[in-house]
Order: C-alpha cells, then sequence, then structure tokens
C-alpha cells in the first residue's frame, strides 16, 4: 500500500472499484505526463445512492458528500490508469457539475466536497484550478458528476 492509499485508510476511506463507463468512453485516459478522468458519478456499489436535483430532492450538504464520493471514484479511475495513486504529482484542475434546481446557486460549496477530499488525501498535491458549474440535469438524474486532471510525477 503506497502513502496516498494509507491517507485514504487513516482517513476511514476505502479506494472503490473503478466505475463502468456507461457508454463509450473510458473512466479515465493517460496522455504523456497528465491523466484525465472522464465525469464521475456518485456510485457507491453500482448505484446512486440519491438521485434528483441539489437544492430540491437534495440538500447542499448530501450534494457535498456527493462531491466528495465523486472525488473518490476518480482516484480509483486514476489508478487504473497508472497503478499507483503515489504517482500523483497534483491535481491540475477539478470541474463539478451539480444538477441545480432553478434558484440554487451554492454550486461552489457541492464541489467543495471533492476540492476538500483532494486536499485531505493529497496535500499540498491536491490544490487546485476548479470550476462549479450548474446544469438542469446529469446522466442517470445523478446530482453530482465530478472530472479531475492529475499530472504525475516522472
Amino acid at each position: 500500500m503506497g502513502a496516498v492509499e494509507a491517507k485514504l485508510a487513516e482517513l476511514g476511506l476505502t479506494l472503490p472499484e473503478v466505475v463502468p463507463p456507461l457508454a463509450a468512453y473510458q473512466p479515465a485516459v493517460r496522455s504523456g505526463m497528465y491523466v484525465y478522468t472522464a465525469g464521475q458519478l456518485p456510485m457507491v456499489e453500482g448505484k446512486l445512492p440519491v438521485t434528483g436535483k441539489v437544492g430540491a430532492e437534495v440538500t447542499p450538504e448530501e450534494g457535498k458528500e456527493l462531491a466528495r464520493t465523486c472525488a473518490l471514484n476518480a482516484l480509483a479511475a486514476v489508478k487504473s490508469v497508472t497503478g499507483d495513486l503515489d504517482r500523483i504529482a497534483r491535481v491540475v484542475k477539478v470541474v463539478g457539475f451539480v444538477a441545480s434546481a432553478s434558484d440554487f446557486t451554492g454550486q461552489p460549496g457541492v464541489v467543495n466536497g471533492a476540492s476538500e477530499l483532494l486536499g485531505a488525501v493529497l496535500g499540498d498535491k491536491g490544490v487546485h484550478a476548479r470550476s462549479a458549474v450548474g446544469v438542469a440535469v446529469l446522466p442517470l438524474d445523478a446530482p453530482v458528476e465530478v472530472e479531475v486532471q492529475i499530472e504525475l510525477v516522472p
């Protein structure tokens, strides 16, 4: 077990299995020294724990926890193409999509769930640029979707 997975264990977290693609794409792709993940839904053991829009059926606090799950799924996707999370030099960018009720404007707070997880697990390597975008609907009626760009050590 590497240092990153040891940190996950210290936080009481386990790296999940890679979420299988829902369509014609790969969960993560490596290009040179970078790994780009597909948008990761908050799947837990093959299912969404909750569906709907944040600010309506889903509370912002629930959305934040779901974004955390998305980030954990993204780390699993990264490991699937690198073999070792200790190869992460830094998280370059996070993009979070929040299926939002029409009057909900707290997307940054929801996506903080992903950002805070990456910071807790990776320390300074987890500091990143980010976008938090409100959208009308996401695949499978998921409340949140997160994608990450990772730079690897040579």
